[in-house]
């Protein structure tokens, strides 16, 4: 099968030899220039796109979809959690207290977020069961009932509290109980009973679990604060939280995920746009390369190109050859840049190459993953580039006067 004529002419301006091989070194570096930005690009888009799932899947494993809160609190919050159970796309309820608490260990001191729980349905919400270390959270419920309860800490607070499992430790709240010298901040001896580590520095750094009974003790509650729900689509939360004061009563307000921490996956996003605009910036200088070459490809050929309009050839066919030159060049230089990006991007992850500090970013290194969208749009946005970027001098080639070109050979 036969190239067509177009095709044909502009393969061989692309592979010019001997006297012409300028051309080939610039239609390389044009090449070069694509395949380095759309690597840059999908390792940029992978980079921010991993780190937004990682984030985000530690985020949703260590904390509920949804929080539920009613004007008066839960009486009975099994039947409630009971009553949650049977929305749509709710697959778990549990109950929590939530409240800051000062713990003290002969090692160290340390503010922390201490939540009461209901071990036999917290499980149905978070991984917690499942990131435990040491101990177990059957534990607390066993020591529910001693003098001295258990409590369940993260990773990196028991480091910092040089405290672990079997060690005692003194949690103080400000509830306290009044007395001729004002109120006495409540103080408790509790039993490490288990180590946990949901991989989110913020849970493990500052993190600790009790059983209910002991968080109404601390801070002094009558019941549960919320009932926390787990459903089957994160993406269906923000839905089934607006929906709930709807289907259950105006003394119910409720608040998703994605609102919790609206401020951290905005920043994340804004991220993700900023580096890829600036990458972006690559393939459009790589864009310029190739006007340059194809600008210098029609001075040096302005006599070629008057002998073929001289033999018939059309400013239209003339136009083409220009246009399939730097397309050429542009698809090339994408299809390369693509595929290594691609393969760049599975190494540094699948070797977790990159390691960062875990108290800034939440994670230990930087995922890398690419979505087939973003992939899509990396390469659809790259071949249009380049394809605009051959229109100028294109027109400029068909314009040529054959007479001109040919007045001073």
């Amino acid at each position: 099968m036969e190239l067509p004529f177009e095709l044909f002419v502009a393969l061989r301006y692309l592979l010019a030899k001997r006297k012409q091989a300028f051309i080939s070194v610039i239609s390389f570096i044009s090449t070069l220039g694509v395949t380095v930005g759309v690597i840059a690009l999908v390792v940029a888009l992978a980079l921010m796109t991993g780190l937004q799932q990682e984030v985000r899947d530690r985020i949703l494993g260590s904390t509920a979809h949804v929080f539920v809160w009613k004007q008066g609190g839960y009486e009975d919050y099994r039947a409630e959690a009971a009553k949650l159970r049977q929305l749509p796309h709710v697959v778990g309820a549990a109950p929590a207290i939530v409240d800051r608490a000062l713990v003290s260990s002969p090692r160290g001191i340390g503010f922390i977020t201490i939540k009461g729980i209901d071990s036999a349905l917290e499980a149905s919400v978070t991984d917690i069961e499942r990131s435990i270390r040491s101990g177990s959270l059957q534990a607390l419920m066993e020591h529910g009932n001693d003098e001295t309860p258990g409590m369940l800490i993260g990773s990196d607070l028991s480091k910092q509290l040089g405290a672990f499992e079997g060690d005692l430790v003194h949690v103080l709240t400000p509830y306290g109980t009044a007395s001729p010298m004002g109120v006495l901040p409540r103080f408790r001896t509790v039993k490490i009973v288990g180590v946990f580590s949901l991989g989110l520095f913020e849970f493990d750094s500052s993190y600790g679990f009790v059983t209910l009974e002991l968080a109404r003790v601390l801070f002094d509650k009558p019941g549960v604060d919320l009932i926390q729900l787990k459903v089957d689509d994160i993406w269906a939360a923000p839905r089934l939280s607006a929906s709930i004061p709807d289907q259950l009563g105006p003394k119910y307000l409720a608040q998703d995920w994605a609102d919790t921490n609206r401020s951290l996956f905005s920043a994340l996003w804004l991220e993700k746009m900023a580096i890829s605009i600036t990458i972006g910036l690559i393939v459009m200088v790589a864009a310029l390369n190739i006007v340059a070459s194809l600008i210098l490809l029609v001075m040096e050929k302005s006599r070629d190109i008057a002998i073929l309009k001289t033999m018939g050839a059309s400013s239209r066919s003339i136009m083409t050859i220009f246009m399939l030159q730097g397309l050429i060049i542009g698809i090339i230089g994408t299809t390369v840049g693509a595929s290594v990006g691609y393969g760049l991007a599975y190494v540094l992850d699948r070797y977790r190459l990159i390691r960062i500090p875990m108290d800034v970013y939440q994670v230990s290194y930087v995922p890398f993953t690419v979505e087939t969208p973003d992939f899509v749009l990396v390469i659809v946005s790259a071949i249009v580039i380049c394809f605009l970027a051959t229109i100028y001098p294109s027109r400029q080639a068909s314009r040529l006067d054959p007479a001109q070109a040919l007045r001073y050979e």
